[in-house]
């Protein structure tokens, strides 16, 4: 098996949007940032679980769309006053394609 999983096209996932992977250790979301860079995370917000993939990103963050926790998308970890943290997932452009690890695919959330 290989290191990497090839999950779309880096066209497929929209400026400051996002795009939901469903993996067996469950869902992960792939953010596109303003600026172009990518980020993946579980789609979980570490507060009440809700869908960060839903959440409005700005900047390198997103807004977790229940309770309006922002979380970092580089790091996972909730901003300002709140703490918890949404898993990061390794990611990685080659070419055009979004690749994620094929290990933090298979792992269970936490």
């Amino acid at each position: 098996m290989s290191d990497w999983i090839d999950v779309g096209a880096v066209d497929d996932v929209p400026v400051l949007g996002s795009r939901v992977v469903q993996a067996p250790g469950g869902d992960i979301a792939v953010f596109k940032a303003a600026d172009g860079t990518f980020f993946a995370l579980r789609d979980r917000c570490p507060h009440k679980g809700g869908p960060l993939s839903q959440g409005i990103v700005h900047g390198h963050s997103v807004t977790c769309p229940l309770h309006n926790w922002v979380i970092s998308l580089k790091s996972g970890e909730a901003q300002g006053a709140d703490q918890g943290c949404a898993h990061k997932i390794p990611l990685r452009i080659n070419g055009a394609r979004i690749l994620l690890a094929a290990s933090a695919l298979m792992a269970k959330a936490a």
